[in-house]
């Protein structure tokens, strides 16, 4: 059986660079960082974050999470987060494989192998950790080998995904996944409203359009939403709506007062207000220090 110094092996020959590494398995892929990083915020897409090597934490809302070889971040839906690599070095190297979660093979494998009933009745946040299992990391292995095998990747790589979704859906992260996978679930019915907010975050909306949207009262609505995203719906939004203005200040170049009306802001007094809560200086600043440190790091 494989082990985390072969995973480690692994992803340093197939991500020889800082960065992130998109490879020919559709749904993997690999991040390596030679530094301890600035935090940075982003989305997180539902998926599976293994490291093998170093360690990082994701912050929601007020909630850390540290992952690192004996521990899995897992994510079931897209969250804004503040990432942070908090263990690398060159020497030692940050190293993770980030498997993107096929919801519709999960919601397959759920039908022809549902859990014992219960076992997703309530909803938990969508961003959890879990213990690194040995059946996991070797299943993880095998799946980087068929970089080297390009010919068997076709048959073979969604084969040893289904593995290792079958080995979550077994494990503590069963009833998180179960939620989001079942289409009459209210997981699912969050999810809708998030993918929604994702699209048209800069669009003025409310509480009940959501819920409308979701499918449920207003008030189940926003209780669902704040347990399974750890933000309120509004809240959610401000995050996305923050998260772009700042790519768009370091990035695209624009000021402060640009970069809020673009992403919905009718008052730059409050969106520098927001912004500061946020990143814990204004947009200016913030924009200035990141700059002189040299703007978000690519393996972030």
């Amino acid at each position: 059986m494989h082990g985390i110094t072969d995973l480690a092996g692994l992803i340093e020959r197939h991500a020889p660079a800082d960065g992130f590494h998109d490879t020919a398995l559709p749904r993997v892929r690999l991040i390596r960082s030679g530094i301890v990083t600035t935090p940075v915020p982003t989305v997180y897409a539902p998926s599976l974050c293994l490291v093998a090597q170093g360690a990082k934490e994701a912050q929601l809302g007020e909630r850390r999470f540290r992952y690192d070889a004996a521990n899995f971040l897992l994510g079931a839906l897209d969250l804004p987060v503040t990432g942070t690599v908090t263990q690398a070095s060159s020497d030692a190297p940050y190293l993770c494989l980030c498997l993107f979660l096929d919801l519709a093979a999960l919601a397959d494998l759920l039908a022809e192998h549902p859990l014992p009933a219960g076992a997703d009745e309530r909803p938990s946040l969508g961003l959890m950790l879990g213990g690194t299992t040995p059946s996991l990391v070797d299943a993880a292995c095998r799946l980087l080998s068929l970089l080297d095998t390009p010919e068997d990747a076709g048959p073979l790589a969604p084969l040893i995904e289904r593995e290792l979704l079958w080995r979550l859906l077994r494990g503590p992260a069963g009833r998180m996944l179960c939620q989001m996978a079942r289409a009459d679930g209210r997981g699912e019915q969050v999810h809708r409203a998030v993918r929604w907010l994702r699209s048209h975050f800069a669009d003025p909306v409310s509480v009940e359009q959501l819920a409308d949207l979701a499918g449920m009262s207003p008030s189940a609505f926003h209780q669902h939403f704040k347990t399974v995203t750890g933000l309120s719906p509004l809240r959610y939004r401000v995050q996305l709506r923050l998260q772009e203005a700042r790519r768009l200040m370091i990035a695209g170049g624009l000021d402060a007062a640009s970069a809020g009306f673009e992403v919905g802001y009718g008052s730059p007094s409050q969106f520098s207000r927001d912004y500061a809560r946020a990143f814990g200086l204004p947009p200016g600043r913030d924009v200035e220090r990141l700059r002189s440190a040299g703007g978000y790091s690519a393996a972030a």
